[in-house]
């Protein structure tokens, strides 16, 4: 701005306003245009021309303007009007809220400006009905939007529990990509994978003996065909016989393929009368105690002869206790007795040690059967007292004889310590082969049985030329 233009607003700078004009001026630069009194008397109402209560405000003039406000807008009117009085307070937005027999309820948001030397004050408003129209309708919006995402939340749960609860194995795949976007826990289950390490993953990978092509091309035909259907697969990590039944939908503009997973029943000899009556006799008459446990190793049922090698008096002293409370060693032989079961379906001959409810301690022999139920999957062990074959066995009997013998060509040419000591290192190498043998060569759980840490049988393993022995894994 130039010199000139600053000094023309200036006092005594800008020409005298018509009259006339005045009016037009304020009218125009306001919604709302009013002049008190300095005791707060309605003097001149103006309004805008397009303003909705133009007509109504003239009766205003010559009330006080209290009668027009709301009750808590009174004493910020009559504070207001003090500091004005005061040479304060000008030019501060305070917003009075005004009522009318005429008009309903509205705020306005005025500035006071003294004019004149006889106490007028002119008041500027800016109506705010505009802005809390928006806001109601933006506070509308937002509890339309809380309502839709509890909606969503509550359609989210749904569909949540029935993928849990259902006991068909339901995976959802994307047409486009031919990925896995969903999958159900009984589905985890048939594929050998947990739900984490599905979604996101290959389809067609989880298949052997189909390329990933192939297998996409099949079941979107299948799922194009009115006609229902199925394909024959067999699954990759577990190596299991399936159907999958394809449904194709579209959702949010992408095609979306659900594939129901069934596992094809085996052929297997009807089960009679006469077998069933076998089978139960063996179970409550057999010489070898016979337990059912849920995948955690938590006992459902026990025949009498578990109850007479665990001194327990009755079926309800056993009956929801882990099996783990009676294994010398305790959650680590379970642990790895699960995990070989579930993962090979079935363990045969696990050499350990019962611990009987009384305290007692027989050695035992364990068998251990996988049954992969849909609606009730289950453990079965099949627990045999080895004791008195302990006894009978000669110390150093599950030494080899070319064991023994390299032992033996060392009399004579070494020391008594020399040869205790390669005796030591024969039967520690046995121990480990066979802690890695039974543990399928997991070695945290062979490190567990040993009694020592992940770093000592590392060692150990190296020292015996063992380390690099069949695939080793590391789980924990």
């Amino acid at each position: 701005m130039t010199p000139r233009g600053t000094r023309y607003w200036s006092s005594g700078s800008i020409p005298l306003i018509a009259p006339e004009l005045l009016g037009d001026i304020i009218a125009s630069a306001s919604d709302l245009a009013i002049v008190v009194s300095e005791e707060g008397r309605v003097l001149s109402v103006l309004a805008r021309e397009d303003a909705a209560m133009r007509d109504d405000l003239a009766s205003w003039e010559g009330s006080d303007l209290r009668d027009h406000l709301t009750s808590e807008s009174v004493p910020k009117f009559d504070m207001q009007l003090d500091a004005v009085a005061r040479g304060e307070g000008r030019g501060v937005a305070v917003e009075l809220n005004h009522t009318d027999p005429g008009l309903t309820e509205f705020p306005v948001r005025y500035t006071f400006h003294p004019i004149g030397p006889d106490g007028a004050i002119l008041l500027l408003g800016r109506d705010l009905r505009p802005i809390a129209e928006m806001q109601q309708q933006l506070i509308k919006a937002q509890m339309a939007l809380d309502r839709d995402y509890e909606a969503q939340r509550e359609y989210d749960t749904r569909y949540r529990v029935l993928m849990e609860r259902t006991q068909d194995a339901m995976v959802f795949v994307s047409i486009g990509t031919g990925r896995i976007t969903d999958a159900n826990t009984a589905a985890g289950h048939l594929l050998g994978a947990t739900r984490q390490e599905l979604v996101g993953a290959s389809f067609a990978q989880e298949f052997d003996g189909r390329r990933r092509g192939e297998v996409m091309e099949s079941l979107t035909s299948l799922a194009l065909d009115d006609a229902p259907g199925h394909v024959e697969l067999t699954t990759r990590r577990v190596r299991r016989d399936v159907r999958v039944t394809p449904t194709m939908f579209r959702a949010a503009g992408e095609r979306v393929m659900l594939c129901r997973i069934d596992e094809q029943a085996a052929e297997r000899e009807p089960v009679t009368d006469e077998l069933q009556a076998g089978l139960s006799a063996l179970y409550r008459d057999g010489v070898d105690g016979i337990l059912f446990t849920d995948r955690d190793g938590v006992i459902r049922a026990a025949n009498t002869a578990f109850l007479n090698l665990a001194d327990a008096a009755h079926a309800s002293a056993v009956k929801g206790r882990s099996l783990a409370d009676f294994l010398v060693r305790g959650s680590v032989d379970l642990k790895l007795m699960l995990e070989n079961t579930t993962r090979a379906g079935q363990m045969r001959m696990y050499a350990t040690r019962l611990r009987s409810a009384v305290g007692t301690e027989i050695a035992a022999e364990i068998s251990a059967t996988w049954l992969d139920d849909r609606s009730h999957p289950a453990v079965v062990f099949v627990i045999r007292d080895a004791s008195r074959a302990e006894a009978m066995r000669t110390p150093g009997a599950t030494v080899s004889d070319d064991a023994v013998r390299s032992v033996m060509e060392l009399v004579g040419s070494a020391t008594l310590k020399d040869i205790v000591a390669e005796t030591t290192d024969v039967v520690e190498k046995m121990c480990i082969e066979t802690a890695v043998e039974l543990t399928r060569n997991n070695r945290v759980a062979a490190a567990e049985m040993l009694g020592l840490s992940r770093q000592s049988l590392y060692v150990k393993l190296r020292k015996h030329g063992l380390l690099h022995r069949g695939p080793a894994t590391d789980e924990g």
